[in-house]
């Protein structure tokens, strides 16, 4: 007696038959999908631009917001292309694995999830393109304006900040410019008439993604012409164009405000302000406030002598905000007397040695150096620095001295020479470089340099340091004889005036030297 199975088989094999054909559907139709995906994937981003523009267009105009699911449906968008791009970099290498005219491959499995991927992307990408919107925007939200409190970060220009932000709120004053020599505090200044005066935020963000580069101006322009604004503008060094970049010239009409900070009044000239502010240096006491603020009360009381030393060091900054900071956080560990005093001696004698002078301050500083147009302009800054600190430089006797040094030349005419001289040196006090001061009587006008500025000019003058014995610079420092100098061919320029060195001991030999000052003027 036997015993017979009849199981059957039409399930399995068709199974098996499906599983065969997908792998010979992935690989022999590969190409084509390939094309198709190309295609189908340009239609998809025409439709995503076309959206975009839609988009952008109903926020702008219609301050509308766009709906969560054209958000999400743009998310995808980009997804896909990045799929994409990386489907078609891999192409041509799986092509050519292809054999038996596309029916097997040399690589079959590596090829077969290929084809697959690339069908399936290609499903989605048709997906995505199938969807239909009929709204893409609705009615933006009203949003809820809080009031925040903002730790301040201005110290010593509260007087400042205060006749700025009333200047501003002048019906008449539609753009207003700051200006002021590097490290002064305009960013600061600016930073803080933002953050404590204007507390409102932008509650609706303007989607221009999408959008054409000379569309953006325009789109820009025509949100910004429907509402008052207010444009900050930090650090500028030449005139901008506001209408270029769709920003609405600001008239008393239409109520709204640009405010910038540069370093040059010519700037202010130039972008149309009759009355810019300057910031200029703190007051000897805001400045040691400020100075104070950075040590800290642990140092400056660790010795009943130190209190003194540091309004000397705070002294030697001039009112600078930016060196008040950082020479202050330096010495905020320095606990000892004889540390203060060796800062004290290592900045009347040398400053560009000091502790992050030459990382963080004279580098600033330098951008205004690097901005001045011409070489004698440059030439003439560099000269200034041969007088004392804080020496009130005769306008005529300086111009004299450019003259003889053929920084400015005498060719056509004394009195052509002496204008530019006076040009030179209006171009370095709008700069601002060098400071402008008229005598009591109002008979001579000065210049001044600012202790900072000067020890800037010395560093460049010196090849960033590099160079330190090619320009000696020991004026009004108390000398009564010549400094020593480890090699005299290299100096090109010394200025020993307003010492009380008495007579040289033996010759002077200083056979590259342009020029050498002993005492008088220069």
């Amino acid at each position: 007696m036997g015993i017979s199975l009849s199981i059957p088989c039409d399930p399995c094999i068709n199974k098996i038959s499906n599983w065969v054909d997908e792998k010979v559907a992935c690989l022999n139709n590969l190409e084509k999908n390939l094309k198709a995906l190309v295609t189908s994937m340009e239609e998809l981003k025409a439709k995503r631009d076309d959206l975009s523009r839609r988009v952008t267009r109903e926020e702008v105009d219609r301050s509308q917001q766009r709906l969560a699911a054209i958000e999400v449906w743009f998310n995808k968008v980009a997804t896909i292309e990045k799929e994409v791009d990386g489907l078609l970099r891999a192409r041509d290498v799986q092509l050519q694995k292809l054999c038996l005219c596309g029916f097997c491959s040399k690589s079959l499995r590596s090829s077969y999830r290929y084809g697959k991927e690339v069908f399936l992307t290609l499903k989605e990408v048709k997906e995505l393109h199938s969807k239909d919107f009929g709204e893409v925007t609705d009615q933006a939200d009203t949003a809820v304006i809080e009031e925040i409190q903002v730790p301040r970060t201005i110290f010593g220009q509260e007087a400042m900040l205060d006749k700025a932000w009333k200047h501003l709120m002048k019906d008449g004053v539609g753009i207003m410019g700051m200006y002021g020599m590097g490290g002064v505090g305009k960013t600061t200044l600016l930073i803080d008439l933002h953050v404590e005066k204007i507390q409102n935020e932008i509650a609706h963000k303007v989607g221009l993604g999408g959008v054409e580069k000379s569309q953006k101006a325009n789109l820009l322009y025509n949100l910004l012409k429907k509402k008052r604004f207010v444009l900050f503008l930090d650090d500028i060094w030449q005139k901008v164009e506001l209408p270029e970049i769709g920003v609405p010239f600001p008239t008393m009409q239409n109520g709204c405000k640009v405010v910038f900070t540069t370093r040059s009044q010519d700037v202010c000239a130039r972008m149309g302000v009759e009355d810019p502010m300057e910031v200029q240096c703190l007051a000897e006491n805001e400045a040691f406030d400020l100075f104070q603020k950075k040590v800290g009360q642990r140092t400056l009381g660790s010795d009943p002598e130190i209190h003194d030393l540091a309004r000397i060091v705070a002294r030697k900054c001039g009112g600078l905000a930016l060196a008040l900071n950082v020479i202050g956080e330096t010495m905020s560990c320095k606990t000892k007397v004889e540390e203060w005093s060796g800062a004290i001696d290592e900045l009347t004698r040398y400053a560009t040695e000091f502790a992050d002078m030459k990382d963080k301050i004279l580098p600033l500083l330098k951008y205004s150096y690097d901005n001045l147009k011409e070489e004698h302009v440059k030439s003439c800054l560099l000269y200034c620095a041969l007088f004392p600190e804080d020496y009130l430089i005769p306008k005529e006797i300086l111009i004299d001295y450019l003259i003889c040094e053929d920084i400015i030349k005498p060719s056509d005419g004394i009195e052509r020479a002496e204008n530019k001289g006076f040009e030179i040196i209006g171009d370095l006090v709008r700069a601002p470089l060098l400071m402008d001061v008229v005598a009591r009587d109002g008979t001579r006008e000065f210049v001044l340099m600012h202790d900072v500025v000067r020890e800037m000019a010395l560093w460049i003058a010196s090849e960033l340091g590099r160079e330190k014995e090619a320009f000696i610079v020991h004026a009004g420092v108390g000398l009564s004889e010549i400094p020593k100098v480890k090699n005299w061919n290299v100096v090109r320029k010394m200025s020993l005036m307003k010492n009380r060195i008495g007579k040289l001991e033996g010759s002077l030999n200083v056979p590259n030297s342009q020029l050498c000052s002993c005492n008088g003027e220069i």
